[in-house]
């Protein structure tokens, strides 16, 4: 019993095996599916189709939920695990159907954040995996950190303002302008949230934009130049790609790297 826990928990970290990577691509294949049915079902399709897809969303629910059953069970220490990050994220994406009987309309809301399970597999190198490089990972971390403060925001806008304000967001890409707007502090005022809850969103939304985009931007802005600044150098020892062009050691292992050129 005790293997079998430790198989499982092997697989659903592994990227190297062709077994772990089918298992962790069609996770993140998932992810994005369900993402895609959320914005999908903000637009006027018709109801057979609309049928279909939250069919299809059921589906992705059991497997997620599976899927964090087998993790908690073959994880050694469950309480560090339930507790911990990617812990939560997984919770929350399954959370809204757990509690679907239940009358509480803020639940919906979180099924948003389902987009965020995709951390774990760009923090694992795998996501992206033409990116090799540990610049190149950190870019592409960068990347999706904006995508996905963008995107949840804009379905929590969509969440809540829809009922109540439905001319102003009737669909996704309403909330999509109006967060992109809200966060980069354009404030165009053309698109405005209605609601009590519409509004604290958008304080939160216009503090994230102070807060993190331009942090974020910044940190993409310098990985670019640092980026430009290197030449290929495979190290011998750890086989690290890219150094500085006037590096005569590997950052990594500190083995003597090759005579590099710039040329």
């Amino acid at each position: 019993m005790l293997l079998s826990r430790e198989k499982a928990e092997f697989y659903l970290t592994d990227i190297e095996t062709p077994l772990g990577q089918v298992i962790n691509l069609t996770i993140a294949g998932l992810v994005l599916l369900s993402s895609g049915i959320f914005v999908a079902e903000t637009y006027n399709i018709p109801d057979s189709l609309r049928f279909q897809l939250q069919i299809i969303d059921t589906v992705i629910f059991i497997v997620f939920a599976v899927e964090y059953a087998i993790r908690l069970w073959s994880a050694e220490n469950k309480l560090k695990y339930f507790f911990s990050l990617y812990s939560i994220i997984d919770l929350i994406a399954i959370l809204p159907f757990f509690l679907g009987a239940v009358d509480l309309s803020f639940i919906r809301l979180l099924r948003w954040f389902r987009i965020l399970r995709l951390i774990r597999f760009i923090d694992k190198k795998f996501f992206f995996g033409s990116v090799s490089t540990e610049d190149g990972v950190i870019f592409a971390r960068i990347l999706f950190t904006l995508f996905a403060i963008i995107f949840v925001y804009s379905g929590l806008i969509y969440q809540v303002e829809h009922p109540v304000n439905p001319q102003s967001f009737a669909t996704f890409l309403d909330a999509l302008y109006f967060s992109i707007v809200t966060m980069t502090t354009v404030g165009f005022g053309d698109v405005t949230p209605a609601s009590e809850l519409g509004r604290w969103l958008t304080v939160l939304m216009i503090l994230t934009g102070i807060a993190l985009i331009p942090w974020q931007v910044g940190d993409l802005i310098k990985r670019l130049v640092k980026t430009a600044n290197q030449i290929e150098a495979n190290c011998s020892g750890c086989g690290l790609a890219y150094h500085d062009a006037d590096a005569g050691f590997c950052k990594r292992c500190g083995t003597k790297l090759p005579v590099m050129s710039a040329d």
